[in-house]
């Protein structure tokens, strides 16, 4: 007898085998900044820097030492808080007695970019202070590293000579804390004196703003020399993770930047770079070419003025603003226009015109714009 033939069950064939595992690219590191070890090195290199030397050197490792370091030693938060406060009122007074003539808000302004987390971190990048700094936090190096980097590109030569800001990097914080919490050090180690923390500080400082440097002159300069070849220069203020970025434009270009935590810091900023480029620099022969019409973000920004206008007289109960046709001309394939605009404010008539727009609805946001900034300034 032949054997009969036993059907047997195939089961689902066997999944493939896994692909091989591919390693992700290791990310781009940028040098971590350096550490001090020697903690008693550490607290020397202060103590030479300030020139004083501390009574009780524990307040000096407390003012060093990040929260991130060990739950059972104390950070530097407590003195930084102290240091925030004392420096405050330190220059508060420096500024009052130096500034007889200034009222509180000249003062203000004063104090602000003196004591700002742009300034302090600069200060702390001057120095050298973020080596001596103990921590266990990789992210607060990669920030540190980035924002020294970002310094050194925007002052080539000299730290000192653009105190107040104007990299698009965002000074960490952490930097301006180590130079209040070594402030507040010296404070509390020499029994809460303010004109002893006023004379072995202040030199850390330098340059110190004061109302000739930081004063409108830029702004002035820059408007002038702008009417002189027939241009206007156009603020643009915007925010971008708590900076205050201010961009220049005249003639539909480019030519400035600035950005502080403090608007008015930021716009001396871009004042002084965009009179650096039209005077001798890359941008001069924006002053002496006809008037474009932008690049496509510029017009498209430019093209919502009319409305943010008409919002801006409704939320403040003005009368509707007034456009007017003032001139058009040129040859037949590139006419151009020129609008005026009239606002009724409870200070008065104002009136402002635009540039010339190969559009009557692109010259009336023109017209928009301008005054948009006027009513910024009154």
């Amino acid at each position: 007898m032949t054997p009969a033939h036993t059907s047997r069950k195939r089961g689902p064939p066997a999944p493939p085998p896994p692909p091989p595992a591919v390693r992700p690219a290791p990310p781009v590191k940028l040098p971590p900044p350096g550490f001090v070890t020697d903690r008693a090195e550490a607290a020397a290199r202060v103590e030479r820097l300030l020139r004083y030397q501390f009574r009780d050197r524990a307040l000096l490792e407390e003012a060093l030492t990040h929260q991130s370091f060990s739950d059972t030693v104390t950070s530097y938060q407590r003195l930084e808080f102290v240091g925030d406060a004392a420096l405050g009122l330190a220059f508060t007074n420096f500024h009052y007695l130096t500034n007889p003539t200034l009222g509180p808000g000249a003062l203000s302004t004063l104090r602000a970019a003196n004591v700002s987390t742009e300034k302090l971190a600069r200060v702390a990048v001057r120095h050298d202070l973020y080596p001596l700094l103990r921590r266990k936090c990789a992210r607060l190096d990669l920030l540190v590293g980035q924002f020294i980097e970002s310094v050194k590109i925007e002052l080539k030569d000299d730290l000192a000579t653009a105190p107040y800001g104007g990299s698009l990097v965002k000074a960490p914080k952490v930097l301006a804390d180590i130079v209040e919490s070594i402030a507040a050090a010296v404070y509390v180690d020499c029994k809460f004196d303010l004109e002893k923390l006023w004379k072995v500080t202040r030199w850390l400082f330098e340059p110190i703003v004061t109302a000739e440097t930081v004063d409108e002159q830029p702004v002035t300069t820059l408007h002038e020399l702008c009417q002189k070849h027939g241009k206007v220069a156009q603020f643009k203020t915007w925010q971008r993770g708590g900076m205050t970025v201010v961009n220049i434009f005249v003639g539909g270009e480019m030519v400035g930047f600035g950005s502080s935590e403090q608007k008015v810091i930021a716009k001396l900023n871009a004042a002084r770079d965009a009179l650096g480029k039209l005077v001798g620099g890359a941008r001069q022969q924006v002053l002496i070419t006809g008037v474009g019409n932008g690049s496509a973000d510029e017009m498209e920004e430019l093209r919502e003025c009319k409305h943010q206008l008409a919002d801006q007289c409704i939320g403040k109960n003005w009368p509707e603003p007034i456009f007017k046709l003032d001139k058009e001309g040129g040859p037949a394939h590139d006419r151009k226009f020129v609008c005026s605009v009239q606002v009724e404010t409870q200070n008065g008539t104002f009136v402002t015109i635009g540039d010339p727009m190969s559009r009557v609805k692109d010259a009336e946001n023109s017209a928009a714009q301008k005054m948009l900034e006027l009513l910024l300034r009154l």
